[in-house]
């Protein structure tokens, strides 16, 4: 109890108790409504961890989840979310859901803020690392969808492309150990217009390019797991086999898992194939 006493008293954490919430078991607690962006920011976080976790224990790795949406919709407490959260405390995680400026509530251009914003998460949980007993060298992230083609942004951009937060801390930096980019956009010039982009492809093809994740495929990036069902009508799977072949021509470790009859949006438990051993056996080998 006296980790749950030092994550109410301090400041970062103090918005919102910790509580038990419908569908997830005893074993997991789930803090909602965290603050983790600067100033008076609407987005906000929820926080999954196991209940049993105490102050003597090995600090826990700690992972992202990011919703998906079309950079348009969605939210951190999605029932996806809620299952990959739940299955992440489960196995020993910290896992962070995190919410990011949305296009579809606000007027013109809102890339990059999704990235920062995200970004920003992993910036949060290092700066809290301590209070949150977890491991600030080990944090990975995971999202479906518009959210994984930013988990796949985080996995692969560092301080030279533009997308690192302005301020950053002393000593606090923004990379990912590894990622799990479930059915995201990998190439946004050969998918659609995007809102949040502020303007079409054939209008600014450039920030397209620059918003894909096939552009930075460079060996340094960190381990990718990129899942994709042969159902999915709403992001082609070819998305997630270009950015597969991006990562090995450039000697990037990866791996693609192509999922026969699973639609566009999964989470870690759908009726085609249990994907928690595949997951879970991914991010333990490269955070724990």
């Amino acid at each position: 109890m006296l980790l749950l006493q030092m994550l109410l008293a301090s400041e970062a954490c103090r918005q919102a108790p910790i509580r038990k919430v419908e569908q997830i078991p005893d074993s997991v607690l789930v803090q909602r409504d965290v603050r983790f962006l600067p100033g008076d920011r609407a987005e906000k976080a929820d926080i999954y961890r196991p209940a049993a976790q105490t102050p003597a224990a090995k600090k826990l790795p700690a992972v992202v989840i990011i919703h998906g949406g079309g950079f348009n919709s969605g939210d951190k407490g999605n029932a996806r979310e809620i299952n990959i959260g739940t299955n992440l405390a489960l196995n020993g995680y910290l896992a962070m859901s995190v919410n990011y400026v949305l296009a579809g509530q606000k007027e013109g251009k809102t890339w990059p803020g999704p990235v920062l914003d995200c970004k920003r998460a992993v910036v949060w949980l290092r700066e809290n690392s301590e209070k949150l007993g977890i491991d600030p060298r080990r944090i990975g992230v995971i999202g479906g969808s518009a959210g994984g083609t930013l988990a796949a942004l985080l996995a692969l951009t560092g301080p030279g492309d533009g997308f690192e937060p302005a301020d950053l801390p002393p000593g606090i930096d923004t990379r990912v150990s590894c990622a799990v980019d479930l059915y995201g956009i990998a190439d946004m010039l050969t998918h659609h217009d995007m809102r949040t982009m502020g303007a079409s492809r054939e209008a600014d093809p450039a920030i397209y390019k620059k918003g894909s994740p096939v552009t930075y495929a460079a060996k340094i990036a960190s381990p990718l797991l990129i899942l994709h069902g042969t159902a999915d009508k709403t992001v082609d799977p070819e998305q997630s086999r270009l950015l597969a072949k991006a990562l090995k021509d450039a000697g990037a470790e990866h791996e693609l898992v192509i999922i026969p009859g699973a639609p566009h949006t999964f989470d870690l438990q759908p009726k085609q194939r249990d994907l928690r051993p595949l997951v879970i056996g991914f991010l333990d080998r490269h955070l724990k």
